[in-house]
């Protein structure tokens, strides 16, 4: 078709994200002129819905932002609070909660690698039709899924939107005995999630590359879940109070979810490909393993390998089960003392798809006078829309319908979870 032509492709509904959102794409004389990545979600107000509430409503009020990443919020509103109110939780309750988040890393990061992101590398409209041609290997991961559906429910209550975990740890804390049970499908799927991995080494990945401005925590001796600094691959280094010295929110006319860039008009690329870059090192023996085995380096540049970063943290993910059980006793008391006081605090956790940031403001009562929150998905909202410009560049050739395939995958690479950044897809390629 020749390029005189306006042509435009458009989805309905964008399957296996979460959310909704649209793609518009304006081609002019053969080259790419435009590229929106817009989500039209309704804003679902839950900072609104903050104000006015108890400091201690804040982690399973912001658990419902998400179903598939609650322990994200609840984290995040927790270490906020405890900032605000002097709290420290070491000892075993600080490891129950990297044991819990352990749970929500392998249930969230297998549902998408398996049943939402492999489907594009093979072809398959969904999981469906894959389970038609190996059902094994579902079955298999689908298992795998199930042990981090049950980590959540031992430690937090159950698997969705845990209902155990507290401003300053738990409401009751698990027995040694229920942790150890977990202890023999806990090895199995940490052989398991090495197989899989192995089995995904072997898709097609497109030749695609960027120089990204990763973001992530990192911790001193830890691959972090909770706790750590603010880093970028640029060199900067700073505590989680100042976030927003390093991530400024912009409205965007074309998006209901903010847009977050960094100090000089630089894109932050947040998710396992940053955490993968800053933390490499601290990865479990089996971890690295598995990442040198893939000839990942010391960097993963291709977003479409993000399911084998992901992969990797999977294994690392289990590791860390395992060493926790394994060391575990239960502490004398489920959680610590907070008294509330007035002040200003933050919280940043990784979620399975990136930094999730809470600030909060509270009165002398401890009541919430002040709230934001930033998922993952808003800050690499960005991100996507600079690497879909640089991804149809090349492939503008293409067939409208293979060119749609194509972008709805690189959408994917990043898992985006839209309803949690809204504060995909319908795809329209303008060719003329």
């Amino acid at each position: 078709m020749g390029q005189d032509k306006t042509r435009t492709i458009q989805v309905d509904t964008l399957a296996r994200v979460e959310g909704e959102g649209a793609l518009d794409i304006r081609i002019r004389q053969g080259r790419v002129e435009s590229v929106k990545f817009r989500i039209f979600e309704p804003p679902r107000f839950f900072e609104a819905l903050l104000r006015g509430r108890d400091f201690t409503e804040a982690p399973d009020i912001t658990a419902r932002i998400c179903g598939i990443c609650p322990v994200a919020y609840l984290m995040s509103a927790c270490h906020a609070m405890e900032a605000i109110c002097g709290t420290a939780v070491d000892g075993e309750l600080r490891a129950l909660r990297r044991l819990i988040y352990c749970g929500e890393w392998i249930e969230s990061h297998v549902l998408h690698m398996t049943m939402l992101h492999l489907p594009d590398f093979l072809g398959y409209e969904d999981v469906i039709q894959l389970a038609a041609d190996n059902r094994p290997m579902v079955e298999r991961a689908l298992r795998i899924k199930k042990i981090g559906n049950a980590l959540m429910r031992a430690v937090g209550g159950r698997e969705i939107h845990p209902v155990n975990i507290r401003v300053g740890g738990f409401y009751r804390v698990p027995t040694q005995g229920e942790l150890n049970v977990l202890l023999t499908d806990l090895h199995w799927g940490l052989d398991a999630a090495e197989q899989l991995l192995a089995f995904l080494a072997t898709l097609p990945f497109p030749e695609f590359e960027k120089d990204y401005h990763f973001v992530a925590l990192r911790h001193p001796s830890e691959y972090p879940f909770n706790e750590g600094e603010l880093v970028s691959s640029d060199g900067e280094s700073m505590p989680i109070s100042a976030y927003e010295s390093l991530l400024a929110e912009q409205h965007v006319a074309h998006s209901t979810a903010l847009h977050s860039v960094m100090a000089g008009d630089r894109l932050a690329h947040v998710g396992p490909l940053a955490r993968y870059a800053i933390n490499g090192a601290m990865l479990t023996p089996r971890a690295r393993a598995a990442a040198d085995r893939l000839g990942l380096g010391e960097v993963c540049r291709n977003p479409f390998k993000s399911i084998l970063v992901r992969g990797v943290e999977v294994i690392f993910a289990f590791e860390e089960a395992i060493r926790i059980i394994e060391s575990y006793r239960p502490p004398a008391h489920a959680h610590e003392t907070v008294h509330p006081r007035a002040g200003e605090g933050q919280g940043c956790t990784e979620a399975p798809r990136g930094i999730c940031y809470h600030r909060y403001r509270l009165d002398e009562a401890g009541i919430i006078q002040d709230a934001k929150i930033v998922a993952p998905t808003s800050v690499n909202q960005k991100v996507i829309e600079q690497d879909l410009y640089d991804f149809v560049e090349p492939n503008i050739h293409l067939p409208d319908e293979e060119l749609k395939l194509r972008c709805e995958q690189a959408i994917r690479n990043y898992d985006p979870c839209i309803s949690c950044s809204t504060h995909f897809l319908t795809l329209n390629v303008d060719r003329g």
